[in-house]
């Protein structure tokens, strides 16, 4: 199927004279009818629900929608992003080991990287996003257990070359994990360029509405755990009762060990009511992306043909360093755009504090039109030297295009100009 139709069929398939929409089943806990079928589950989860901190058939039938559009094997929804990055990386590495990240990704999770997972233990080696692959090569040691990337970076919309970092990835036998938040399945698969796993913010455009926090995590099913890298996805464990998460569960192995072993020990299960919302979103996904970007490119060769604009990064413009790179992964290049004021900091402050219609807010990829300076907000906990490394200046503007009709975000964006020097 397509996914306009998966977006609104995949994961609920209701039955005679049962509900359309997809019901929220508001319980923590299920009945058995005698105790050797609780034991049962107790053995092997995938038999049947256990406990809404693992699983809830509301979230279940939103994660088996992400994963159709995303055309992986499964899926494990979060209490959001961060959550997810936090798993999947944590599903993978321990204490001792490693993990290979460009610099320029979001800086919430430069920060988990850098210095929360540090702390346990787990190096993050950094590399530049362009980087070639003597170099991606370089950055690997005996220790390494994953790559991760964004599709498009947040907020220096550098689109990743998802082919050079998975092929890099698997000649050292670690899986890719990519970030397809900004782009979302419906612009981009990154499965079907190699990667291993994908993660999302189900909080941005899944969502749509800003009306709950999400993440999720999608195993597509083909990374080799056997390869003698993974001990803990072949080994028993002891956890849970000796299970080896390959001999029980073969491709499925990866999600089901996230979800028995870490979901059950950190908790981060979403609530039935937020999946409800999330659904939402999800069934007019396909038909938003299409709008924001069309929206955004109007926006990005508006802002570039303003005197007051030094730069303007949107890989949809064919000026943009990453517009062949995009042209190769992305249906269109979402609604995100990165702008520089000409000036310092002060022009880029006065341009958002000047805007009317759009939304001054510490989130992006909504419905309506919303502005944030990184540098001072989302990426203020990074030193100038990571800042730099990133693509993130002091004049630097994040704008998430909305749905409103152009010509108003175009007045808005226009008036608040005339306020710059």
């Amino acid at each position: 199927m397509k996914d306009e139709t998966l977006c609104l069929h995949a994961g609920y398939s209701p039955q005679n004279s049962e509900p359309r929409v997809v019901p929220i089943i508001q319980s923590t806990t299920y009945v058995y009818n005698n105790m050797e079928e609780v034991g049962a589950v107790f053995d092997d989860p995938t038999k049947s629900i256990i406990y809404s901190r693992f699983a809830n058939p509301t979230v279940m039938a939103v994660e088996q929608k992400i994963a159709a559009l995303e055309g992986g094997l499964a899926a494990m929804c979060t209490t959001s992003g961060q959550a997810a990055v936090l798993i999947a990386i944590l599903n993978l590495c321990k204490a001792g080991d490693s993990f290979v990240s460009p610099i320029q990704i979001y800086g919430g999770a430069t920060n988990l990287f850098a210095h929360t997972l540090n702390k346990l233990g787990i190096e993050c080696i950094f590399v530049d996003c362009n980087a070639d692959e003597e170099t991606l090569n370089k950055a690997f040691k005996h220790n390494t257990k994953a790559v991760f990337g964004e599709t498009l970076s947040n907020p220096s919309l550098a689109v990743l070359d998802i082919e050079k970092f998975a092929e890099v990835a698997h000649t050292h036998h670690v899986p890719l994990i990519i970030d397809n938040t900004f782009a979302t399945p419906v612009l981009c698969k990154p499965i079907e360029f190699g990667a291993d796993i994908v993660v999302h913010s189900t909080s941005k455009y899944m969502d749509g509405h800003a009306v709950q926090v999400g993440g999720v995590i999608v195993d597509s099913g083909r990374f080799n755990w056997q390869n003698g890298n993974f001990p803990d996805m072949t080994n028993p464990d002891v956890t849970y009762h000796g299970i080896s998460y390959t001999e029980s569960y073969g491709a499925s192995a990866y999600i089901i060990k996230a979800r028995m072993q870490l979901m059950r020990d950190y908790g981060v299960y979403p609530a039935a009511h937020s999946a409800f919302l999330l659904n939402l979103g999800l069934e007019t996904l396909s038909i938003r992306m299409e709008r924001y970007c069309q929206n955004a490119l109007k926006v990005a060769e508006y802002l570039n043909a303003s005197d007051k604009i030094q730069t303007v990064t949107y890989p949809g413009l064919a000026s943009d360093k990453y517009y062949e790179m995009a042209k190769k992964y992305l249906k269109g290049s979402s609604g995100v755009i990165s702008c520089e004021l000409k000036g310092d900091r002060g022009n880029a402050i006065k341009f958002i504090n000047a805007l009317k219609l759009a939304s001054i807010e510490v989130h992006v990829a909504d419905i309506r039109t919303s502005v944030l300076h990184p540098a001072s907000t989302t990426h203020r906990q990074l030193t100038a030297e990571q800042l730099a490394e990133a693509g993130i200046s002091d004049s630097l503007v994040r704008i998430s295009v909305g749905l409103e009709h152009i010509d108003d975000i175009l007045e808005d964006i226009g008036q608040a100009l005339e306020s710059v020097s």
